[in-house]
């Protein structure tokens, strides 16, 4: 009898053809999780328009998605560690992609947030899914990386949606952009096939056989045995909770990655929802207005895979540390007058400093926490930043009602960058100061 550590035998894999599948599926996941999500700051000038809403009440109707986010991140991400990752992604896509769908039909601003929140269950609820996946068959050199390459297909949904709206809405109205939005239930068939059970969750389950079969596709050298006892830390419990979260010194850490999740999210979802209405209020038309959304998105695909990269190399928490500060001095600059060059330089560095710095928040946590509570770690960082995800259309509502210059809003956006910046250097002492105990206890002994 063989027995066999699977973390060890996949960490040290090199990147194959599984990876790459594993990592096209889960980005085209989240390209269409971005699509619909920042579909909202596209039609926002239309919606307003046509159905007279005041600044206050379109902030509220962009925040009843994020709503739904909130529960869907802490119901799903909570479920998944208990029916698996794959069955619960299943459920996340035909609700946030059928519902989003159906969005198009909407009459009158009450139906439209309804739909928006139960899509927003779905991509609240698939986020952390698909992170923990990823995360959990990429090879350690790479992890960082592959967990950001496959996490800027949010941003690449976000200049899809921008670019769509251009074309779309003169066209064809607002309704157009939602029914794109049925493409991943296309797929879905495809991605049943394709997208792999977590390997934690088949050996909590007994489902030795399926578990050798994708470990020998994700390690290739491996070859199975009918003996062979594959062993892994997450295999020893299926029954998940939340205090777990709390404990072997974990505390601090998770409170002040729920920090940094909440001034995170707050910075991104209130430039994705109002960056478009500021931009036409300030005298630029609605493609020119689209166009900022689309240097938005765009420094948040630079800024995710070079942060990933550079978080292999340096350790993602350092990244982390370094990107909150320069996501609150992008937003603070911009709240200087600058020429329109400098205005879509500044934009997309707070792109990649905002979206950009979520995307490696996200893929901090997942490396953070062990793997049998991973996709509730990451789920609920990310449920409770989904408050500040609400308060950010809310705030950008009450900014543009006050009629404040443009530059106050950017100076006000910059301000939770800041309290991020300093909870993600709180967790980094902590995490030294942790590791420091547990070399000293296991010198002494």
């Amino acid at each position: 009898m063989r027995t066999i550590d699977v973390s060890a035998l996949i960490d040290g894999a090199r990147f194959n053809a599984f990876h790459a599948r594993v990592l096209f599926w889960c980005a085209l996941i989240i390209i269409f999780d971005g699509y619909d999500l920042v579909i909202y700051g596209v039609v926002l000038p239309s919606l307003m328009a046509e159905w007279g809403l005041s600044s206050l009440q379109a902030g509220a109707l962009g925040s009843c998605a994020l709503v739904g986010m909130m529960l869907g991140a802490l119901f799903f991400g909570s479920v998944s560690d208990r029916i698996g990752r794959r069955k619960t992604i299943m459920i996340c896509v035909t609700l946030f992609s059928g519902v989003t769908a159906l969005n198009g039909l909407a009459q009158s601003p009450e139906a439209f947030a309804l739909c928006r929140f139960v899509a927003g269950l779905g991509i609240g609820g698939v986020m952390p899914n698909v992170v923990a996946l990823m995360n959990e068959y990429a090879p350690k050199r790479s992890r960082s990386t592959l967990v950001a390459l496959m996490f800027s297909g949010y941003s690449l949904g976000g200049m899809l949606s921008a670019g769509l709206g251009m074309v779309l809405i003169p066209l064809w109205g607002w309704q157009a952009v939602f029914y794109v939005a049925l493409v991943p239930l296309l797929a879905l068939p495809f991605l049943i096939r394709q997208l792999p059970e977590s390997m934690d969750f088949l050996l909590r389950t007994g489902q030795t056989s399926k578990a050798q079969s994708l470990l020998a596709q994700a390690v290739p050298d491996y070859v199975p045995g009918a003996a062979d006892q594959l062993n892994r830390i997450a295999a020893k419990g299926s029954n998940v909770s939340i205090s777990q979260l709390f404990q072997e010194g974990r505390k601090l850490s998770t409170f002040m990655l729920w920090l940094a999740f909440f001034c995170c999210l707050l910075m991104v979802y209130a430039l994705s929802s109002w960056l478009p209405k500021l931009m036409s209020a300030a005298g630029y038309g609605l493609n020119s207005s689209l166009a900022f959304l689309l240097a938005l998105n765009l420094g948040a695909i630079i800024g995710a895979v070079a942060g990933g990269w550079l978080g292999d190399r340096i350790g993602i928490g350092k990244v982390l540390f370094v990107f909150f500060c320069c996501g609150a001095l992008a937003l603070s600059l911009l709240a200087l007058k600058a020429p329109l060059p400098v205005l879509y330089l500044l934009i997309a560095v707070a792109g990649a400093c905002t979206i950009g710095t979520q995307i490696l928040a996200n893929a901090c946590t997942v490396q953070y926490y062990p793997p049998q509570i991973r996709a509730t770690g990451l789920g609920w960082a990310m449920g409770v930043g989904r408050t500040g995800a609400i308060i950010g259309p809310l705030l950008g509502g009450a900014l543009h009602a006050s009629s404040l210059p443009l530059q106050a809003s950017f100076l006000i956006f910059a301000i939770p960058g800041l309290v991020g910046a300093i909870a993600i250097l709180v967790f980094l002492m902590q995490n030294a100061s942790s590791r420091q105990g547990t070399a000293s206890r296991q010198y002494s002994h």
